[in-house]
């Protein structure tokens, strides 16, 4: 595990063995407060504190926080509506063109059918008219 404090894990200093003073000399009725802190009992009666991460925002500061993220994803949101109707608007554009071209080619292709038909017809003519010379 690395030094960095996880979120909602208190990282525990290491403990430190106590030492036994043999040294008759010293009050034994006091210990330091080193040795307060690291004793095991001592730390095992109180629960781990929950320290308060120092970028935590009060709750004035969250709902400017709030505003301003909203306000943001508002803009993003308005940049990609305002993409996607130039995208369709686009595209609409470029239907309406296939459009056009598709009436056009539509247009020729009945053009070209009545000059074929007119062309039958004449020959049909033509043929009866040969065939009646022939015959006659």
């Amino acid at each position: 595990m690395n030094g960095a404090p996880v979120e909602g894990k208190v990282n525990l200093p290491a403990v430190k063995k106590r030492t036994v003073n043999n040294n008759v000399n010293k009050s034994p009725e006091k210990p330091t407060s080193r040795e307060i802190e690291c004793t095991p009992a001592n730390q095992d009666r109180s629960p781990p504190k929950k320290r308060k991460l120092p970028n935590e925002p009060s709750t004035l500061e969250s709902g400017d926080l709030f505003e301003a993220t909203a306000a943001g994803a508002t803009r993003e949101v308005n940049m990609l509506l305002s993409k996607f109707a130039k995208v369709l608007s686009e595209r609409a554009a470029a239907d309406a063109a296939q459009m056009k071209e598709l009436e056009g080619v539509l247009t020729e292709a009945r053009n070209l059918e009545s000059f074929l038909k007119d062309k039958k017809n004449h020959l049909r003519q033509t043929l009866a008219l040969i065939s009646d010379k022939l015959q006659g």
